[in-house]
């Protein structure tokens, strides 16, 4: 039986529904789609939107969306170093066993660690981890699009293009621009957003 009956996690952003699905912060995915800012009225909601709602609670409005969008798309630079680190690795490793690699190669540039070596106190632990995650998010479109291609295409860089929001410029980055594509790899992101918070396989 596992842990059943065993409280292991306490997340507020987000619940499994038994019979609606996933919630976030209380919404089920089709009030979601209703309600957060998408590309376009009427559009997938975008997953900045999805990430703002998770943060914060609230709904964001479409200026503090495209905010978040910008700020993502600033932290998004991936150093040489990683890309040489999955490039170390044979094409034919597992694309988890190269993403999870590159991930741990990204250390090197985490704030916590600096941060944790000059002595800060427990208390602000918040500030360098919020930046470590942000960055994390901003960089992992790349990283993966970086896998897929090399894994399965011709191994070239498709840069991030700065018209593009988080969901569209993974697509584009993965080498999908048709708009459809766009839309859906939105929603995908948006349904995904918090796998990892007690909803893993959800």
């Amino acid at each position: 039986g596992g842990m059943r009956g065993m409280t292991a996690l306490v997340w507020l952003g987000s619940a499994v529904d038994p019979d609606e699905g996933i919630r976030f912060r209380g919404m089920s995915i089709p009030e979601c789609q209703k309600k957060l800012p998408g590309a376009f009225t009427g559009g997938e909601p975008l997953p900045e939107a999805v990430l703002w709602l998770l943060l914060t609670g609230k709904i964001p409005s479409k200026a503090q969306v495209d905010s978040l969008s910008k700020e993502l798309r600033s932290r998004a630079t991936i150093p040489d170093y990683a890309y040489k680190a999955i490039d170390a690795l044979p094409v034919s490793a597992h694309p988890m066993t190269q993403f999870t690699t590159d991930v741990m190669a990204l250390q090197v540039q985490s704030e916590f660690q600096k941060a944790y070596e000059g002595g800060i106190a427990k208390a602000r632990y918040w500030e360098p981890t919020y930046e470590d995650t942000m960055n994390l998010i901003a960089r992992l479109p790349a990283i993966a699009a970086y896998i897929y291609r090399r894994k399965y295409k011709d191994g070239k860089i498709i840069p991030l293009d700065d018209s593009l929001d988080y969901g569209a410029n993974y697509a584009h980055m993965l080498g999908f621009d048709d708009p459809e594509m766009l839309e859906f790899m939105r929603l995908y992101i948006s349904i995904h957003s918090d796998h990892e918070g007690g909803n893993v396989s959800a």
